[in-house]
């Protein structure tokens, strides 16, 4: 294939996957509760999803570096598909129980955590061959994928439970994920070798085979995370800025929802709040592949999060109109977009090789571990300081990590060669 005919393939794969997710977020509370009878199961899954994503760093630390090439990303979701399995399969049986929730959590969470990143890295290797620009903007359509999917996915799942139930949905998941296995097999693009290092088998240069290796032939040492964020101050400002938002993430979502309890209008101030936001970031990420190469990265994305935070401050203010939250949310979702795209740019721009790939590694370690301890914590935080304040106080720590992170204040030292104009 050509690496256009490889990026095609990937960005389906993105939409393929992240339908199959969302509609089951509908389908699995229901069938977990219907088939264990307990509520506090309905969590368990997404509790047991993040154990591996916050242990990552040191579990997945050298499997990452072998995830290189669209047959390695498959099997991947080929475990992932595994995993996806075990709750359906277990209510043929009639013995679905939270030992199964939980094993399709952490299976699942495994794959995920080095998954993700790692088809990132991947498109941005094969884009690299076709000239400076087209990784930031293959990864913002990339993006565009991935949020389409909160449109489309919510109204196909109601529709589909409505007529069949929350059951066939599982199965219609993990057809999804191996739909999407079976596309990468076709990706014939690989992680070209950074300077240093080079791709050898095991019966070249002694190493495993498909593994990066260093010139003289023995294994290359897969970099720490903490490490690549060291090395780059501009990627490690980026992924503080994306990790407080994800940690406050849960003051909008269960803010809102408490907050629509509390005066009455239960569901509604959520609703709107989710809508407004969902359309505002489809915009965003319609106009961030021509916008995100053009932009300087770093300012764009601490502006979005400073935009974002000013949208949580406002909201409790604006709770009698339903137009103005989904305004105010939209104009926040309409800021994400751009500014995770410009991270991804920092990412493609100033690492390539092992590098990348820890690079994108540890903004997802970050942003999806911060948003799993958030939600952890979130309802025993509303419950002591109440919705309003939380999204106020949420909203300020957005706006202050941005201007602090941002280039104005404290200007990031220029230590690594800039490999294509920012």
């Amino acid at each position: 294939m050509t690496p256009r005919r490889d990026i095609a393939a990937m960005l389906l794969t993105t939409f393929l996957t992240w339908m199959g997710q969302r509609t089951t977020a509908v389908a699995l509370p229901l069938v977990a509760l219907a088939e264990t009878g307990s509520p506090w199961t309905t969590g368990l899954v997404g509790g047991a999803v993040g154990l591996p994503m916050l242990t990552s760093a040191w579990w997945a630390r050298a499997l990452r570096q072998r995830l290189t090439t669209g047959r390695a990303l498959a099997g991947v979701l080929a475990v992932q598909v595994a995993g996806l399995l075990v709750v359906p399969v277990a209510a043929v049986l009639g013995t679905v129980g939270s030992v199964h929730l939980a094993a399709t959590g952490l299976i699942t969470g495994c794959a995920t955590a080095v998954g993700a990143p790692a088809q990132r890295a991947l498109l941005a290797d094969i884009c690299d061959r076709l000239g400076a620009g087209v990784a930031a903007r293959m990864l913002a359509w990339q993006d565009f994928a991935h949020r389409s999917t909160m449109i489309l996915a919510p109204p196909l799942a109601g529709w589909a439970i409505t007529a069949s139930g929350p059951f066939h949905l599982l199965w219609a998941e993990a057809a999804g994920v191996g739909l999407g296995a079976a596309v990468l097999l076709t990706v014939r693009g690989d992680a070209p070798a950074a300077p240093g290092e080079r791709e050898v088998t095991a019966a070249r240069g002694g190493g495993k085979a498909g593994a990066p290796t260093t010139a003289e032939g023995g294994e290359a040492k897969a970099p720490a995370l903490r490490h690549v964020l060291a090395r780059h101050p501009e990627i490690r400002r980026a992924v503080t800025m994306s990790g407080v938002g994800g940690l406050v993430w849960f003051a909008f979502t269960l803010g809102l929802a408490i907050l629509g309890a509390e005066t009455g209008r239960p569901g509604l101030l959520i609703s709107a709040g989710m809508t407004g936001y969902g359309a505002g970031s489809l915009v965003g990420a319609l106009l961030a592949p021509a916008l995100v190469p053009r932009l300087p990265a770093l300012a764009t994305m601490a502006t979005g999060w400073i935009i974002l935070g000013a949208t949580f401050v406002a909201l409790p203010a604006v709770t009698s109109s339903l137009a103005l939250i989904a305004c105010l949310a939209a104009a926040g979702g309409f800021a994400m977009p751009l500014g995770i795209g410009s991270m991804n740019r920092l990412i493609t721009v100033r690492t390539d090789g092992a590098e990348r790939r820890a690079a994108f590694a540890a903004e997802s370690l970050v942003h999806d571990g911060a948003v799993s301890l958030g939600l952890l914590a979130g309802g025993a935080v509303i419950g002591l300081a109440g919705a309003g304040p939380t999204l106020v106080v949420a909203g300020a720590a957005q706006v202050a990590v941005g201007v602090l992170a941002g280039p104005w204040l404290v200007r990031v030292p220029a230590r690594e060669p800039i490999r294509s104009g920012l």
